[in-house]
């Protein structure tokens, strides 16, 4: 989903993924600490929100694993 976008909230992307907060955030605390996504928070208004998005390198990797999934179907 990361892949599509410059960056997601992450309701948005809780809810399109449809798994709970606490399955998203460790993945992303996970993909965080590899270097592939970055995690950003801040305010709208007074309520807390958290973006996300893929890095330089997390991009590079999934296009690299997309790749091998195309090899492989071929």
């Amino acid at each position: 989903m990361l892949a599509a976008a410059e960056n997601a909230e992450f309701g948005f992307v809780r809810d399109n993924v449809e798994v709970t907060d606490s399955m998203l955030s460790k993945q992303m605390s996970a993909l965080e600490h590899a270097g592939y996504v970055k995690v950003k928070k801040g305010f709208v208004g007074k309520r807390p929100r958290t973006w996300l998005s893929l890095t330089k390198d997390g991009r590079r990797r999934f296009a690299r694993h997309m790749n091998a999934l195309r090899e492989i179907a071929s």
